[in-house]
Parts: structure tokens; C-alpha cells; sequence
């Protein structure tokens, strides 16, 4: 070989070199950006995550609570379908009760008649209709085999077929024995869930000691409720009713009470149900909007597939007067647990004589038409010593009307 070719040879070789030394570093360079990058993108999620998961806003990862910083969570009431589908997987109940807000808030798991009903939890959510309610029922059920006894309190507005799923109602996480993926995700890692998380220290810092714990076994009564604006409650609440309910249609047959009850009898579920006691102007607002034939039609269907214990109507109880200091409603659609507890006294044979006698009626195929006779007779009393009460429900329907004639315009 010529010195010349060597020379080239050499020269080539020496640039090869150089090259692939060259294309390493940078490999080795981008690497390490790439570390970086990800590393910088990755902890702070992770630290959000981290952050979430301690503070704990919607109750799902049962953190402790520490006073002044997570203990009290103003997401949580609104979050029920999420944290309750949680809390069954975790806890197990072997009894449940389980309805609407109603129930929710008026219904104590920890009443004495059910010392031997343990562990029980309050399964109740806000504004469900019944094949909600039905899914809730077979998701306990699969995570508790030994699920013994269900209360079930019963409402007219869940059965109305204009009533949807509500948004947060997710079929993915029921029926399953661990918290879904995508609950875990945004309850974790979103940006609404790190503004939750600061909302729950805000409130911690602002709010008294007495909300530790708030709503653990699914108990969630209206907390201090200022007298003051009890006529305003009372109000807004028929307005709500009507803005949901004016339209109404009862489904023909009530299939999803039906497959509740079919269940029950299936597991060796005892089942005791009921339908709520709110105040006699919820029952004039139903009067109001057309429906209270559909709201006897009901109760009658109800019958049918199983006896009930009806709290409604115009007793001694729903009757109360709206004032400012009252004891029995927070609202004309919600009841208070010192209600709550006479309704349980009633259903489970308990301390029956701290229980009205007009206060709950078990009804059947055979005493049902009995039963809404005297109902609208005690109607007629009502309304003739409460004009003004009456009157009022009217006349929000009335106000309602126009607001949505002016809407048509």
C-alpha cells in the first residue's frame, strides 16, 4: 500500500472515530434531556397526586382527618356517587338504607334499633331516580354477600321517566371491588380535584371541629341550617320541585322496584320499605302541577309488588307550621334525623310510643284505598286551618308559570 493510502486510510479511520464519538455524546446528551424533560413533567404530577391523595376532598382514599386541614370537604355531599360506591367496597355493609336526599339526611345507620344490624351505612344519594337506585343495590350486593337487610325509602319523583341518570352516575364503577381507573385518574391527577383539595383546606381553616368525620357511614344530615332563612328554604325547594317535576310521566308498570324486590327475595334480603315523610307542602306541590291522581296511582302500583309504609299525607308530623325555630323540616321536601328516628322507631317496632299514632301506616292491596281516602280528608282539614301555606305553594307555581311563558316568548 502506498504511504499515500495509509495516510488516507489512517485519516478516514480517525474520522470514523471521531464521528461515532460524536453521534454517542449527542445519544448520551438527548438521553438526559429526555430524563430531564420527563422527570420535570412527571413529579409535579406525581406531587399533585401525592398532594390529592393526603388531602383527600371527595373521601374516597380514607385519610385521616386533621383538624384545620382536611376535615372538612364542601365537595363531598355533591360527590356521593363517587365516595359511596368506594365506601361499600371498603366497609361491606351488612345493612344499607338507601333512598334519596331525603333518606340521606334524615336516616342514622347507628339508631339503636340496629345495634344488631351492624356494620349499617346510609347508601342514600342526591336526586336519584330508581334504576339508580336499583344499580347502587346490586353494587353492595356484590361486594357483600352477606348483605342481611335493606330500608328502602321510597320517593314519587324518583319513578318519573323525565328523570335521567344524573351526570355523575357512572356504570363503571359499580359492581366492582376496587376503585375504577378512571375514578382514580380524576380524583388524582385533574386539575378539579387539586382545586377540591384547596377548597377542603380553606373550609378546614374556617370551619368548627364538628364536621370530623362528617358522613362516614353515609349519614349526611343538613348541617346548622340558619333559621333565618327557613321560609327562603322552603321556597326554593318548591321551586326546585317544579323546575324538575312539573312534567311528569309515572312509568305502566314500576319494572325497577320490581327487580328490587325480586333481588331481595333472590340474596335472603330482608327488605323493609317506606315513603317519605315531607312536609304538606311538597304534597301541594304535586297537587299544584297536576299529578296528584298520578301520585295515588303510584302508591297504589307500590302495593302491588310490596307493602309500604307511608309517612306522607297530612299528619301530625308533615303538618308541622313553617317557622323559623322548626323541628322537624329543614326544608318542605327534607326531614330532620329527630324524624328520621321515628320512622326507624316505627319500621323496626321500636319505642312505638314516642311515635304520633297518624305517623306512618303500613299499607297493602287490601287497606290501600282506605288509606288515600283519609289522606285526602286530611287534606281538606289542613288546607282549610293553613289557607296561607296552601295559598303560598300556589302561588309559586303560578310565578313559575309566567317565568316560563316569558322564556316561550
Amino acid at each position: 500500500m502506498s504511504v499515500n493510502n495509509q495516510l488516507s486510510s489512517t485519516y478516514s479511520q480517525a474520522s470514523s472515530h471521531q464521528k461515532s464519538e460524536k453521534i454517542v455524546g449527542n445519544r448520551k446528551k438527548y438521553r438526559r434531556y429526555n430524563w430531564i424533560f420527563l422527570l420535570s413533567a412527571f413529579l409535579p404530577i406525581v406531587g399533585v397526586g401525592v398532594f390529592n391523595i393526603l388531602v383527600d376532598p371527595y373521601d374516597v382514599f380514607n385519610t385521616p382527618n386533621f383538624l384545620g386541614i382536611n376535615h372538612s370537604k364542601p365537595r363531598k355531599d355533591n360527590s356521593d356517587r363517587l365516595f359511596k360506591a368506594n365506601d361499600i367496597i371498603r366497609i361491606k355493609p351488612i345493612t344499607i338504607l338507601i333512598g334519596s336526599s331525603r333518606t340521606k339526611q334524615g336516616l342514622d345507620p347507628n339508631h339503636p334499633a340496629l345495634e344488631n344490624e351492624q356494620t349499617a351505612y346510609n347508601l342514600s344519594l342526591n336526586g336519584l331516580n330508581i334504576y339508580e337506585l336499583r344499580r347502587y343495590i346490586e353494587h353492595a350486593i356484590a361486594n357483600q354477600k352477606e348483605l342481611d337487610f335493606i330500608i328502602l325509602g321510597l320517593d314519587f319523583f324518583m319513578f318519573n321517566t323525565f328523570l335521567e341518570n344524573q351526570p355523575s352516575f357512572s356504570e363503571n364503577r359499580l359492581e366492582k371491588r376496587h376503585i375504577s381507573l378512571a375514578d382514580f385518574v380524576n380524583i388524582t391527577f385533574s386539575s378539579d380535584a387539586l382545586l377540591a383539595s384547596k377548597e377542603t383546606i380553606v373550609d378546614s381553616k374556617k370551619n368548627p371541629p364538628d364536621n370530623i368525620g362528617y358522613g362516614e357511614n353515609g349519614f349526611m344530615p343538613y348541617r346548622n341550617p340558619d333559621p333565618e332563612k327557613t321560609e327562603w328554604r322552603f321556597k326554593n325547594s318548591i321551586n326546585v320541585y317544579y323546575g324538575f317535576h312539573a312534567k311528569y310521566q309515572l312509568p305502566t308498570e314500576l319494572t325497577e322496584l320490581k327487580k328490587i324486590v325480586d333481588l331481595c327475595q333472590q340474596n335472603q334480603i330482608k327488605l323493609i320499605s317506606f315513603i317519605s315523610p315531607s312536609h304538606a307542602t311538597q304534597w301541594e306541590a304535586i297537587r299544584a302541577t297536576g299529578e296528584w291522581s298520578t301520585f295515588e296511582k303510584w302508591k297504589r302500583k307500590v302495593v302491588e309488588i310490596t307493602p309500604v309504609f307511608d309517612f306522607s299525607g297530612y299528619n301530625s308530623i308533615t303538618s308541622e307550621p313553617i317557622y323559623n325555630e322548626m323541628e322537624n323540616y329543614t326544608d318542605n321536601s327534607h326531614y330532620t334525623p329527630k324524624v328520621g328516628n321515628l320512622i326507624l322507631n316505627r319500621i323496626l317496632d321500636y319505642q312505638q310510643e314516642d311515635v304520633p299514632e297518624d305517623f306512618g301506616v303500613l299499607v297493602n292491596p287490601e287497606n290501600i284505598e282506605s288509606h288515600l281516602a283519609k289522606i285526602r280528608q286530611d287534606r281538606e282539614i289542613w288546607a282549610n286551618n293553613n289557607s296561607d301555606e296552601a295559598e303560598l305553594v300556589k302561588e309559586i307555581k303560578q310565578k313559575y308559570d309566567e317565568k316560563l311563558a316569558e322564556k316561550a316568548e
